[in-house]
């Protein structure tokens, strides 16, 4: 009844589901509903009908928790690991086609006959 004399009748909730048993849930949508009740209600309206999934979280936004603006600067990365990353190995492409070029020259081939 709170929510009423605040003239916020409906809560924003958050609905995530999941494909199969093996798979993660996923975020799909955001919805407005005056209870969490009727937020699974609708949750189920709107995805059971249109793609498979063995489960679904339908979860207040108020319920969750994120970092604040100063926090998130603690994500940012200090130093230069680029090695862990696929994108820094980009220049292997490039070298391996000169290889392969070098091998089929003439003396090459020449060579190996």
């Amino acid at each position: 009844m709170d929510q009423e004399k605040n003239g916020n009748f409906y809560e924003e909730y958050e609905v995530f589901s999941k494909r199969n048993q093996m798979a993660a849930f996923q975020h799909q949508f955001s919805l407005l509903a005056p209870n969490r009740e009727m937020a699974l209600m609708m949750a189920k309206e709107n995805f059971l009908r249109r793609e498979p999934c063995v489960n679904i979280w339908v979860v207040k936004r108020s319920d969750i928790t994120g970092l604040a603006e100063e926090e998130r600067q603690i994500l940012s990365r200090l130093d230069n690991k680029k090695y862990r990353e696929t994108a820094g190995y980009g220049y292997l492409k490039k070298k391996w086609r000169q290889y392969e070029q070098e091998q089929f020259t003439e003396k090459n081939l020449l060579k190996e006959g």
